[in-house]
């Protein structure tokens, strides 16, 4: 049996892996950071569900819901997460980064990223920053006109090679990005 201060030495917060001292993050910083990705949360499980009522203002029911549902929820808010904190890293510390992403499932995560910092409207202007936008988004997500359920050559920050993705976290997008910090 391991005794509290064994267990808690090895703990992803004990001082075997800690070199952050005190806080890492602000409590207002990273409030504003969980606001954000409960959005692209929001956002990731609206591509993959619903067809209407992107905002939910009045009850859910059967025909606001896709018929075929395509994309796979799993990896959205790991990715999402990382992504975030990408973000605040290169505002931050100035830097110039690539975000790879393997060719799986998580384009609802990189999509509602991007489509939160204004990227995707620009590159897709169909798509606006509203409802009528928002709503445009949920609907051609896995649609055959729209995007698909993974990362594809069409959508914005991403580049191929081989077998993997890479979506691009341009310093240019970051450093203009709403993502709070």
């Amino acid at each position: 049996m391991h005794s509290t201060n064994e267990a808690r030495s090895i703990s992803a917060y004990g001082p075997a892996r800690s070199t952050v001292q005190g806080t890492p993050l602000e409590p207002e910083e990273l409030q504003r950071m969980q606001a954000y990705w409960h959005a692209t949360l929001f956002l990731s499980a609206g591509m993959i569900y619903l067809r209407d009522n992107p905002l939910l203002r009045e009850p859910l029911k059967a025909e606001h819901v896709k018929r075929r549902l395509l994309g796979h929820w799993g990896s959205d808010p790991g990715m999402s997460l990382t992504y975030i904190h990408l973000n605040r890293l290169i505002k931050k510390y100035d830097l110039n980064v690539i975000f790879l992403a393997g060719p799986g499932h998580g384009a609802p995560a990189l999509i509602s990223n991007v489509y939160l910092e204004g990227t995707y409207s620009e590159i897709y202007s169909d798509v606006s920053e509203d409802t009528d936008g928002l709503q445009r988004l949920f609907k051609q997500f896995c649609s055959p006109a729209g995007s698909a359920a993974i990362a594809l050559r069409r959508h914005p920050v991403r580049s191929t090679r081989g077998a993997s993705s890479a979506i691009r976290s341009r310093t240019r997008t970051a450093r203009r990005s709403t993502t709070p910090t």
